[in-house]
């Protein structure tokens, strides 16, 4: 049986987030450009690229990235989007040359998607192993807290044509936040999410040979806690 996001991550999901666009990303890639040595031609890696926004946003600000999404509708948006080098993989087995890049990068809470935390850990080792000894790693993910704290349960919206109702719920066991999104033409998607704290991703992180630098809550570069995200920015040794 597919896994979930085998089969939400298409043009419906690019649908429910339209206000996820090109300036956000350039916000985004302006922050890391502070927080980083950034070199103009840096080799940067997008796991999890989707339709390719970072992508355009990383080529405008000098740097030579490569994407990789397991969707193949997303990657066809990207290569629309972008000329960057495209793959198409699972992030917890990256066909990429070992310690090949200056800077691995993991966007927009594209992390904690799978079953168990033994998953994630081999995701997160799998993309810190591109990255050249004192390269960089970026993780961008959600603020585990403010999600559990500002929970809006249900949501009526619109994608494309059709009425959409999204559903969402913390997990019984307090692990995951979960979404389903119902269209009026009758389909149903599902999200569910891994709610890592922020001290409890860092760890995961340097677990796998990190030293994390610099830590920020949203793309203005506010302290965690004060924003949505959490953002880490971290040396690999």
């Amino acid at each position: 049986m597919p896994e979930w996001f085998e089969q939400w991550f298409g043009d419906e999901y690019l649908e429910l987030y339209p206000h996820r666009d090109d300036r956000e990303a350039d916000r985004l890639v302006a922050l890391l450009q502070e927080a980083l040595p950034w070199k103009t031609g840096w080799r940067i890696l997008d796991v999890a690229c989707g339709g390719g926004r970072h992508l355009a946003a990383l080529v405008r600000h000098g740097a030579a990235p490569t994407g990789v999404d397991l969707s193949a509708t997303l990657l066809r948006r990207a290569k629309l989007h972008t000329g960057c080098p495209l793959i198409r993989a699972d992030m917890r087995r990256l066909p990429v040359r070992a310690r090949s890049m200056d800077l691995t990068l993991n966007l927009f809470t594209s992390f904690g998607y799978f079953a168990t935390d033994d998953e994630h850990d081999a995701a997160l080792a799998e993309m810190l192993a591109t990255v050249r000894p004192g390269g960089w790693f970026v993780i961008d993910f959600l603020h585990a807290g403010k999600v559990r704290t500002g929970l809006v349960k249900r949501e009526c919206t619109r994608l494309g044509p059709y009425d959409a109702t999204v559903d969402r719920r913390i997990s019984p066991d307090g692990r995951m936040v979960e979404k389903t999104i119902r269209l009026s033409d009758g389909r149903q998607f599902a999200e569910r999410v891994r709610l890592l704290d922020p001290d409890e991703l860092e760890r995961m992180v340097s677990a796998h040979g990190a030293e994390v630098t610099a830590r920020f809550g949203s793309y203005d570069g506010e302290p965690v806690g004060a924003g949505s995200r959490v953002i880490l920015v971290a040396r690999v040794n």
